[in-house]
């Protein structure tokens, strides 16, 4: 097997874990590095030989953009404190207290080595986090939680680890320095993930077609994360920044239906892809990592040890205390952020921890050597105890994970996710009816059709949420909805049938296939519209 054949079998597995994992209850991204690491054991399987600096600007942009069209500026800002407790304050607490235990138990690591692997083992990975919440329905609250955590988390932690290693590098370390970088860091990444997603929303106008616009949004990500780290800026709050501008400025065209149903598609599908492809090569390397410390592993196993204990203890350490002082304040000041809201919930958020790619593409591109010649120390041990904490948070944490949110009975609020949409129903119709008012006013519409369209106004709010409609008429609507239904279905049959007729004569000599294509577009878009 060659290096093509392995990343088509990634490719695959990709695909089949999601419904695979669906069907047994276990994470796609767990699956895939379990299936990694028995790849990674196979004789015929070769070693990864991806370049370990272009493991981070190939994976993480995607991934991240994917994860930042899920949520809004909006949801960032109203749960800043608790984004900061645990992506920023958090990432600092695990480093320094991996960085103590590594120093103490590896001889020869030296403070700054410690550092570098506290920094690339502090931050829990977005996309573990967020694929392995989704999947086991999860309230929405504890997912925009760990979202923004992964989102920001890696913002600390990349910056924190290239300190460390330019330490270790030159052997020399100046803290106002550090501080300065890090600032800096945040700035040009603001900047530049800013002024990239203007430019882009701006080319997108131009471009016009949904084709040529997806696109572009696969361009963008990539970037702001290369041009940010020129500019020794951090890639990944780039593309956040990016993200973000465009996602908000992008709400605005209501209108654009093709580009957000071509845009929503092609995004799932890297997502799938990428996810499985990142989460496989955990387990590939496997192979890689082993090679170098297979005569002393036994010596290292009691680090490794301590500093999974540490990365774990750590964090529940940390979120108790956090969660108990945000319902103080989030009950004191009525303040609208989303926080664990028992204790059942935040032993959840602290399970959810899972380390991941970046953990894993931070300890591969540790250098090789210093400044003067000398190998880069203890740089093994580093990669086998970072590798560790990822297989432990992210397999064993993962595959119990479902587990333990049935036993503590923690579910999804749909009881809340009904009365938004209610509410959501009722502005949609609100909307509607003002609509159909000011068209009345300009245009003289005859009655029956102004009767048909102020019925199918308040129909469009009553498919969002049937519980909009008073009691008395709730059954009435109930039929109207039903009789919708059918004719829909009856509908849909129709189109079937004309896509049929259009596809048979795309096979007939003397027909043109393109002609055939753009009417089968139309009908497509015709049963898309219903």
């Amino acid at each position: 097997m060659d290096q093509l054949a392995l990343l088509f079998a990634l490719l695959l597995a990709a695909v089949v874990m999601v419904p695979l994992g669906d069907r047994i209850g276990l994470p796609s991204p767990v699956l895939m590095t379990i299936f990694g690491g028995v790849l990674a054991l196979l004789p015929f399987v070769p070693n990864v030989e991806i370049p370990p600096g272009l493991i981070l600007p190939l994976v993480l942009p995607p991934l991240l953009y994917a994860a930042t069209q899920r949520t809004s500026w909006r949801q960032f800002a109203a749960n800043k404190r608790p984004i900061f407790l645990l992506a920023v304050a958090l990432v600092f607490v695990t480093t320094a207290a991996v960085a103590g235990v590594a120093n103490a138990l590896v001889p020869g690591l030296g403070i700054a080595g410690a550092v570098a692997l506290g920094a690339l083992v502090a931050p829990p990975d977005p996309v573990a986090a967020t694929s392995v919440a989704g999947k086991i329905g999860l309230p929405r609250r504890l997912v925009s939680i760990l979202e923004g955590e992964g989102l920001f988390n890696d913002v600390t932690a990349i910056t924190l680890y290239h300190v460390a290693v330019a330490a270790a590098v030159t052997g020399s370390f100046s803290f106002p320095g550090a501080v300065g970088q890090l600032v800096l860091s945040a700035v040009v990444a603001v900047a530049v993930g800013l002024a990239l997603g203007w430019g882009a929303n701006k080319l997108a106008t131009v471009l016009g077609d949904a084709t040529l616009q997806t696109g572009l949004s696969l361009l963008v990500p990539f970037a702001s994360y290369v041009l940010a780290e020129e500019l020794h800026g951090s890639g990944v709050l780039a593309v956040l920044a990016t993200a973000l501008y465009m996602s908000s400025s992008r709400a605005v065209d209501a209108d654009d239906v093709q580009g957000r149903l071509a845009g929503h598609t092609f995004w799932s599908v890297v997502d799938t892809l990428v996810t499985g492809i990142a989460f496989g090569l955990i387990g590939l390397e496997l192979a890689v990592v082993m090679g170098p410390v297979a005569d002393r592993w036994q010596q290292l196993l009691p680090a490794a040890v301590a500093v999974v204990a540490t990365v774990v203890v750590v964090r529940l350490l940390w979120l108790l205390p956090a969660a108990w002082l945000a319902k103080r304040l989030h009950r004191k000041k009525d303040l609208d952020e989303d926080i664990p809201v028992n204790w059942r919930e935040t032993v959840v958020v602290w399970w959810s921890g899972m380390r991941g790619v970046a953990s894993v593409a931070l300890a591969i591109a540790v250098p090789l050597t210093v400044d003067g010649g000398e190998p880069f120390p203890e740089r093994e041990a580093i990669l086998f105890i970072a590798f560790a904490v990822v297989l432990v948070t992210l397999v064993f944490q993962g595959l119990t994970l479902p587990w333990l949110v049935k036993k503590l009975r923690v579910r999804h609020d749909s009881a809340a996710e009904r009365e938004m949409e209610r509410q959501l129903a009722l502005r949609v119709a609100k909307a509607t009816k003002k609509r159909l008012r000011e068209i009345e006013q300009d245009e003289d519409l005859p009655d029956e059709i102004s009767e048909a369209l102020a019925r199918r106004a308040y129909d469009v709010g009553v498919r969002i949420s049937p519980d909009i409609v008073e009691e008395e008429r709730h059954e009435a609507y109930k039929q109207r909805v039903t009789r919708l239904k059918k004719i829909h279905r009856l509908q849909n049959e129709l189109l079937s049938a004309a896509r049929h007729e259009v596809l048979t004569a795309r096979s007939e000599q003397g027909v043109d296939p393109e002609v055939c294509d753009r009417v089968l577009h139309q009908l497509d878009l015709r049963s898309y519209r219903g």
